[in-house]
């Protein structure tokens, strides 16, 4: 059964890279292009990761975590950020699973998505 992992990011490119790339290795992906069609997605099916970005219009990457870590807990997530120090801080203490500071490899995310989805 492939993984679906959902990504919220405002960057098209940022999200393109990421979708194709994630695509690529199997999972099923869902995006959204900010953060109040991110919490949509959330509530219309069920997810086995989660990547944000931090800072978004309308609903900030921290708002997102914050509704995911209330309303189940168990699901990971990765946030990502472009702005340093204070938004890694702020999705850290709404218990990201993960922050990753733009601009990353994509080898780097694919070890963090299977590290935390187990395949």
């Amino acid at each position: 059964m492939k993984k679906t992992i959902l990504i919220i990011e405002d960057d098209n490119h940022v999200l393109s890279m990421m979708k194709n790339y994630l695509e690529y290795l199997g999972y099923n992906i869902i995006n959204a292009s900010n953060g109040l069609d991110g919490l949509k997605m959330l509530r219309s099916k069920d997810y086995d990761l989660v990547i944000t970005d931090i800072v978004m219009p309308y609903v900030s990457g921290v708002g997102i975590i914050s509704v995911i870590k209330e309303k189940a807990p168990g699901l990971p997530v990765i946030a990502i950020t472009a702005y340093g120090k204070n938004p890694e801080r702020l999705a850290a203490e709404k218990q990201a699973d993960l922050v990753l500071r733009k601009p990353f490899e994509m080898e780097r995310l694919k070890d963090h998505v299977v590290k935390l989805l187990g395949s």
